[in-house]
């Protein structure tokens, strides 16, 4: 049985443009994998051992890796298949099988919460375009793997194994992250390929503490939010990657918007509508949001009232570091979401992602052939304040710009009809 599942994809953009200045669509989706396909076609002339997955590139711009358990493994074979999805060549899908069918044991990993990306991005797409049975019996054993971390008296799955604020005043062993709501499309695809309702039942669940637990009144949201086992209580909100514990680190907010859009296309939810349109609203409306659209690494960095517990140093940097991969989440959950709403707001996020996505598009992100370790986007975070991938390509924001493109172009191809 072959599911069609919805494509994601994620983008954003360099210079403040008005609507009608952004490239046409045919253009900039046409550019988009014109760049892929020569940068990747360069990584695999180079990258031939199965067991090291693209994950960044050193300051060299030398391609590095990482292995088969980290949770950014899913994402390279997962570029590959959007590339063979645009252009149905065969090269490209020999490729993406090859690099999928190799995190096949990771079906049983237990070790993390993250296994939605390691196999949905990679698995679920194969499936998604080859209708491969065997693709489905993994598909629902990742997702076995993934509830084995479920507590039902917390509500939630376990994240992290642990979690050490950066206070050094605590250790937690029940760490839940906003990137979570990200794993909860394998379970909702998992219901629908082996008819377990369970698995639906607790992606529900996640989702219900997240939203009851992660957010603000502002639909700002926490990076982690400890629980106690025994009783279900909160015991701290606080932030691993982002400035400080009260601060809406961006990539943050683009796991939750991408998320809880998803949850409402299985659930058909108000409530989890209502609470993404806010989430949305919170980003295309942000005083602190560039006018290229491309967010800080950090909505508030360097701003009063908020104090990061980590060894900050502002001088460090002459200009705060942009994450070009929660642009590209972003824009991604953007397209989704405005087929589910209507008038100035839909107007509003088709803009808005399209605003990103020209931005990605452009010189001051798009990386020329053969360099940035062959990945396409350059200027991502992965966490400033654990010093590692500062201004760096990363194969994510990749995955996320190629899905987006994709989403857009499969939009305006709906419209023409």
């Amino acid at each position: 049985m072959k599911i069609n599942v919805i494509s994601m994809l994620g983008a954003t953009l360099f210079a403040a443009q008005s609507f009608a200045s952004i490239p046409d669509t045919a253009s900039v989706v046409r550019s988009g994998f014109s760049v892929a396909e020569k940068q990747y076609s360069y990584m695999l002339n180079e990258v031939t051992d199965l067991s090291r997955y693209p994950r960044s590139a050193d300051p060299n711009g030398k391609t590095s890796f990482t292995g088969i358990g980290d949770w950014t493994g899913g994402f390279w074979p997962g570029c590959l298949w959007y590339v063979y999805e645009y252009t149905k060549g065969e090269k490209w899908k020999e490729a993406a099988t090859r690099w999928t069918e190799s995190l096949d044991k990771n079906q049983y990993n237990t070790a993390h919460h993250d296994i939605g990306f390691m196999m949905n991005c990679s698995y679920g797409n194969a499936y998604r375009l080859t209708g491969n049975e065997a693709y489905r019996k993994v598909l629902v054993q990742s997702a076995k793997s993934l509830m084995t971390r479920f507590n039902p008296t917390v509500g939630a799955i376990k994240s992290w194994n642990s979690f050490s604020s950066w206070s050094g005043k605590a250790v937690y062993d029940y760490p839940v992250i906003i990137d979570n709501m990200m794993n909860l499309e394998l379970l909702f695809l998992a219901s629908k390929l082996s008819g377990d309702q369970s698995f639906r039942n607790v992606a529900i669940r996640h989702a219900e503490t997240t939203l009851k637990n992660h957010y603000r009144p502002d639909y700002s949201s926490y990076h982690v939010v400890n629980y106690d086992t025994r009783t279900g209580k909160v015991l701290s909100k606080e932030t691993a990657q982002g400035f400080s514990d009260n601060s809406a680190w961006s990539r943050g907010q683009a796991w939750g918007l991408y998320g809880f859009t998803s949850v409402y296309r299985e659930t058909r939810q108000k409530r989890f509508l209502t609470a993404a349109i806010k989430m949305a609203e919170y980003f295309v409306n942000n005083k602190n949001l560039p006018a290229d659209k491309i967010p800080y690494w950090d909505f508030n960095v360097n701003q009063e009232g908020y104090k990061p517990n980590w060894k900050y140093d502002p001088a460090r940097f002459k200009e705060i570091p942009r994450d070009a991969s929660a642009a590209a989440i972003t824009s991604s959950a953007l397209l989704e979401l405005s087929g589910y709403v209507s008038g100035a707001r839909k107007k509003l996020f088709v803009s808005t992602a399209k605003e990103i996505l020209s931005s990605l598009s452009s010189a001051a992100y798009t990386a020329q052939a053969g360099t940035n370790g062959y990945f396409i986007l350059k200027h991502s975070v992965g966490s400033i304040p654990h010093n590692g991938e500062i201004d760096v390509p990363l194969v994510y924001a990749d995955y996320y710009y190629l899905e987006s493109l994709l989403r857009l172009q499969h939009m305006e191809m709906k419209d023409k009809i």
